[in-house]
């Protein structure tokens, strides 16, 4: 099991917008081979930042969605939103 763990800054006024986009593209990743689950943080004082903390069986099927046509077109709602790119940082239990 691994956990991606992805931040994004959003546009100031656009976060109502995001939230849509993002719901989407989560609703879409819940039917993907791998997917165990996820969930979205909005930084205390900060609404403009979001923390998404996912949680994939392997890290081929987290990949396999990675560079799937289905979250590139969920990415062309979302990317416009952002301020910057988003980062993102795979992690794995310790040993």
């Amino acid at each position: 099991m691994i956990k991606i763990i992805i931040e994004r800054r959003i546009m100031p006024g656009l976060e109502d917008e995001y939230e849509q986009a993002a719901r989407e593209a989560m609703r879409v990743s819940l039917g993907v081979r791998g997917f165990v689950g996820g969930e979205t943080l909005v930084e205390l004082g900060h609404t403009d930042r979001r923390l998404m903390i996912t949680k994939w069986r392997d890290l081929r099927a987290w990949k396999e969605w990675h560079a799937s046509e289905e979250r590139a077109m969920a990415m062309q709602r979302i990317l416009p939103l952002l301020t910057e790119d988003e980062t993102i940082r795979i992690y794995e239990p310790g040993y």
